[in-house]
């Protein structure tokens, strides 16, 4: 390697730490600790019946798939868990994929391009943004949850789309993975098909734990027959890990067909198929309701205990210190604690926005959840 190439890689990483936002991967294992940061949100990660479906699937698969779906063919797991997504989701049919983030950059590029527009909140997650950036339409960004901008956009677009015969895409989450609040999904429904566009929602952070039968927000707030396209990961509530579309059947073909990410992809293990499937049963079972109520107890605890009280509309509980050498401080006096929540920072979240961000679980115990509250009081 040449001096140049090593030069520039030491002065960027100084200037990542001068700024403190230097990142580094920690060792799960090296301490126990409370674990406040994980998207487990139902405590599935570690269920028996998880397990015995990924011990068995290995015996039965193997430890691979050897290439992609559509060189090598899928397992019967594959198409059962995409049957079990569809009917969860109450859709005509689902696609799963590597990772939420391989579902979006393969979607999102696949259904727009130069000629189309997409609408998209401030506060998307970083895959939805590079998938956009992606697929190189005309980007609109409109102020979180802010409508106003949203229909002057769409108004924009509409005019654009009257000239060029150009598709509208409106892209939001469900429930916002930093800050922890909703969309205004009824709202923007109202909007997307007053103008004539389509809308895409990610329910990472919302499958599982919203909803009459926990299918997500689209689902709690009535309006899963208004979304063209969801997304959702099976990471999260879910407790394995890739993602999937779930929406009409035409749309799961045109993927298989169109998105890259999918068809330029070895399959997921049959191993993560089986345990997501095994997932998706228990969440619609008697226990997963237990769970869930659970988990809404331990959040209203929180909630109402916590001094610097905030929204409370999820599982996902910022606490903004702003400055990032003060958040990575409270991380560090936590971590002293016992309790593992690392601060989040640029550019995760924008500049001057450095926070805590404590995420809840069904595992967790009420009396943890106490400790915490009276440790966070004293600290922040």
């Amino acid at each position: 390697m040449t001096n140049s190439f090593e030069n520039f890689l030491s002065n960027e990483l100084k200037i990542i730490q001068q700024q403190n936002l230097l990142r580094q991967l920690h060792n799960r294992n090296e301490k126990p600790y409370y674990n406040f940061s994980s998207n487990d949100y139902l405590g599935l990660n570690h269920h028996p019946a998880l397990k015995e479906a990924a011990i068995q699937a290995l015996e039965d698969y193997g430890s691979g798939t050897g290439a992609s779906r559509l060189i090598c063919g899928h397992f019967k797991i594959h198409q059962q868990l995409e049957e079990a997504l569809a009917q969860f989701k109450k859709t005509e049919a689902a696609l799963t994929f590597s990772s939420g983030y391989a579902t979006a950059v393969g979607a999102i590029p696949s259904l727009v391009g130069k000629e189309d527009v997409i609408i998209l909140d401030k506060l998307c997650h970083a895959c939805l943004i590079d998938a956009a950036k992606l697929s190189q339409a005309k980007l609109r960004i409109f102020k979180h949850n802010h409508l106003e901008q949203l229909e002057s956009h769409l108004k924009w677009a509409q005019s654009h789309k009257k000239e060029k015969k150009s598709k509208i895409l409106i892209i939001t989450e469900a429930v916002f993975s930093m800050d922890g609040d909703w969309s205004l999904l009824k709202e923007i429904v109202t909007l997307k098909e007053k103008y004539g566009a389509w809308l895409f929602v990610d329910e990472a952070h919302s499958t599982g734990i919203f909803g009459k039968t926990r299918a997500g927000l689209c689902q709690h707030l009535n309006v899963n027959d208004h979304v063209e396209i969801q997304m959702g990961t099976l990471s999260k509530a879910i407790g394995v890990s890739g993602g999937y579309i779930a929406g009409s059947r035409s749309l799961i073909d045109f993927l298989i067909n169109r998105a890259r990410s999918f068809i330029f992809s070895t399959a997921v293990p049959a191993t993560n198929a089986a345990a997501a499937l095994a997932s998706l049963r228990l969440i619609s079972s008697a226990e997963g309701q237990h769970r869930c109520e659970t988990l809404w107890q331990l959040v209203d605890q929180f909630k109402q205990g916590l001094v610097n009280n905030t929204l409370g509309q999820s599982p996902i509980f910022p606490i903004i210190l702003g400055d990032s050498k003060k958040a990575l401080t409270a991380a560090e006096n936590l971590k002293a604690k016992g309790f593992w929540i690392p601060a989040i920072r640029y550019p995760t979240v924008p500049k001057n926005q450095a926070r805590l961000r404590v995420t809840l679980s069904a595992s967790h115990s009420s009396q943890t959840i106490t400790e915490l509250i009276e440790t966070l009081n004293a600290i922040i």
